[in-house]
């Protein structure tokens, strides 16, 4: 081989490839260094979040988010060691950003109302609520949606940005709730007497609470007689139950009246 293309070959070496290589080394370094930097931090943030009892979705939020721009920062750094300008990339994935979150601004929204959601805490999962023209059990606080089963059984997807803007019923925040009902009193029948008795039958349905103790009490009056109202009050679990015994109590007992 000729000495003089040896030479050229070794300098071309020296001064392109060796310097190349050296920095794709150097990225490499950079990515696994980055990589094992990012584990230890993203280890550490898990277990701060689980020693505070912070929300398992809010630290998956969280860690999912801190991820992405550790990563990106690793990127940048990557690049700048291979010679690429980071200005004018950041400056593109900036543009970049504006465009995605111009197309995905509802989707933003929603991930913003989630966070919002598990900060404050209107309700958590397994809580009964009513919001979003939706009422159920939640199942799911999702990163853009909560899942939410219906009494009839159906899953529903509520956006949680819609949920955050809208009025939120939970029906699970307190210990017990109120079942409310109305009966219509026929105008033959003894109006105090049929209360009376009213209110000691609902007294001895199941679940019922003693205290705050029931209430019958007339409610209005029509041609047809008197409507009194019924108010029984039971645990959050049992209202259902409580709702459909009472309507068996008014139904059996006014039947008995009229008859009678």
């Amino acid at each position: 081989m000729d000495p003089q293309v040896t030479a050229q070959a070794d300098a071309l070496a020296r001064l392109y490839l060796f310097p190349f290589a050296l920095k794709v080394l150097s990225a490499a370094a950079i990515w696994i260094v980055g990589g094992w930097a990012i584990h230890l931090i993203r280890s550490a943030f898990n277990r701060a979040m689980r020693v505070r009892h912070v929300d398992a979705t809010l630290t998956r939020y969280l860690d999912a988010s801190a991820n992405v721009l550790l990563k990106a920062l690793v990127l940048i750094a990557i690049l700048g060691v291979l010679g690429i300008q980071t200005t004018s990339f950041a400056a593109l994935m900036a543009a970049a950003g504006i465009a995605i979150g111009a197309a995905w601004a509802g989707m933003l929204a929603n991930f913003a109302a989630g966070l919002f959601l598990l900060t404050f805490r209107p309700f958590k999962v397994g809580d009964v609520i009513a919001a979003g023209g939706t009422t159920g059990t939640v199942r799911e606080i999702g990163l853009f949606v909560t899942s939410i089963d219906t009494p009839d059984q159906v899953l529903t997807y509520v956006g949680n940005n819609k949920l955050f803007a809208d009025n939120v019923q939970n029906f699970s925040a307190n210990p017990f709730r109120r079942v409310d009902l109305t009966a219509q009193v026929p105008s033959s029948v003894d109006l105090l007497d049929s209360i009376g008795r009213l209110r000691d039958e609902v007294r001895r349905v199941p679940n019922v609470l003693a205290d705050p103790a029931p209430s019958v009490e007339i409610l209005s009056y029509n041609a047809a007689g008197s409507v009194v109202t019924i108010r029984p009050y039971c645990n959050n679990e049992h209202y259902w139950q409580v709702y459909f015994d009472t309507n068996r109590v008014i139904s059996r007992l006014y039947s008995r009246t009229v008859v009678a």
